[in-house]
This record gives structure tokens, sequence and C-alpha cells, in this order.
């Protein structure tokens, strides 16, 4: 009896050993592997998906596009598509506000992983959100009837000055076009009506999105621009996600030397 008890021991210690060596071959426990989702190092909130928002519309960084897979295109949305195809993972897009994504609300409630809305990197909003390599330099203009007798930025006296809430177009709006009145819109969905409809008698914002109403309709012209020295860049969680930034940033940058970038910003900038 002893020797078969022993005999049973053994055999029970080998088998033991062999499914302690099968798990530590597969990866399985607390250690993870090789066979992890993409994109799982980088805390997403869907594994494999980079989660965008972006408020839509905002011609040409973002517009709804029922041909593209995410149901939307423009320049940032286009060449974070190449971003997240140069991670290994799949892009898709929410519309928010632009005021509650410049704050970093949405960001910081874990709702995206990356805002992208033509956002202009300040102090102000640094305070607040992180933000990637920039990847757009802007300027604001100022967008009028062409028969409106409105020449340049000191004519707006008297006039009402239609601008984007929580846009550095506000900000310039309200610091240099004095003696005029200015009212705020969500975005330029609600802002391009209004000068259509002739509730206001002008637009101030980013340079590209007025040229894109002044290519619509020759109706409105753009009158005068203002090198303000901003530059865009894609915002993220304050303090949260250091390793996403930094892919970005390399994704970025590859984008540029092989020329995607190049070749992305020329479909939608090439004709300024």
């Amino acid at each position: 009896m002893p020797r078969r008890r022993n005999l049973l021991f053994g055999l029970a210690l080998a088998a033991t050993a062999t499914l302690a060596l099968s798990g530590c071959a597969s990866g399985g426990g607390d250690a993870g592997g090789d066979d992890a989702p993409a994109g799982e190092d980088y805390g997403l909130i869907e594994a494999g998906t980079l989660t965008v928002c972006s408020d839509i519309p905002y011609k040409p960084f973002e517009f709804e596009d029922p041909n593209s897979e995410t149901g939307y295109s423009g320049f940032d949305i286009d060449l974070l598509g190449a971003v997240a195809e140069k991670l290994d993972l799949e892009l898709a897009v929410q519309d928010v506000g632009f005021d509650a994504l410049q704050s970093g609300t949405i960001l910081a409630a874990g709702q995206c992983d990356v805002g992208a809305s033509a956002m202009t990197i300040t102090e102000e909003r640094q305070a607040n959100i992180d933000f990637a390599d920039s990847y757009y330099d802007s300027l604001q203009s100022l967008l009028v009837r062409a028969d409106s007798g409105i020449k340049s930025i000191e004519d707006l006296d008297g006039k009402t000055v239609g601008v984007q809430q929580g846009t550095t177009g506000e900000a310039y709006t309200k610091e240099n076009a004095t003696g005029a009145e200015v009212v705020s819109y969500p975005s330029d969905g609600e802002l391009w009506p209004a000068l259509q409809a002739g509730n206001i008698d002008a637009i101030l914002q980013d340079q590209p999105v007025n040229i894109e109403h002044e290519k619509a309709d020759s109706a409105y012209k753009i009158v005068e621009e203002y090198d303000t020295d901003e530059s865009y860049g894609w915002a993220f969680a304050k303090g949260e996600r250091a390793e996403l930034i930094e892919a970005v940033n390399e994704a970025l940058q590859e984008l540029r030397d092989d020329g995607t970038y190049q070749e992305i910003y020329d479909s939608y900038f090439a004709a300024e």
C-alpha cells in the first residue's frame, strides 16, 4: 500500500507540473501574453478602436459623409483615420458640442479617446487638456455679404458679428471688433444660416471654414484675414493618455515623412 500511494503521489505531481508549464506557454493569467487586443496598452474606451469626438459640421475639417465608413469625413477625420491605421486601430466618430470638448469636460468623462475639432492649442486649454503635436496652422477671417459695404473689422461698429462659442475667433472678436454686438452660436451649423438669413452682419472665425462658405455662395466673401499664430492640435484627457499621445505623435510624424499627410492636406487645401 505505501508503494502504491507513492506511485499515485508521483503521478499527481507530474500532472500538476505539466498543467503549470502549459499555462506558462499559453500566456495565461495576469501576464497577458502577446494575444492582447490592439490598442489595449493605450487605455482605449473600446479595445481596438480609436474613438474620436468632434463638433460637426465644421467643413473642411469635419462633416457628414454617408459614403465614409465612420459616417464622417474632413481633414481632421481623414488624418486621424490614417493615424489609426498606423496604430492598427479602427476609427469611430462621435458628434459633440465644441464648448464641452475644448473645456475638457467630455474627455475627462471618458466619452472619447481624442478630441479632433480644429482646436487651437492655447495656454488656457492646456490647463484642462493635453495636446498632441500640432498638425495645422490657421488664420482667422471676416466673412460678410459681398454687397454689405463692410471691408474690414473697423467697419463693424454698430454691426452684429456672429462667432462660435468657446473659440479663439470669439476671443479675437471681443478684443478687436470695437462697437460691434457679438453674438455667440454653438457651432458653425447655426452660425452660417444666421448670416444667410440676415440675422447677423458678419462671421469672424477660422479662415478655412469661411473659405468653404465663400465657395458655396458667391453672394458672400472674405474681406479680411488675421494672423493670430494659431496651431491646431488633437486633445486628450489631462494627465491620463501619455502613451496614446506618444503613439499618435509618432504616427503623425510617419505620415509627414511618407507623404501621406501632404496628400490628405492637398485634397482639402490645395486651392488655397
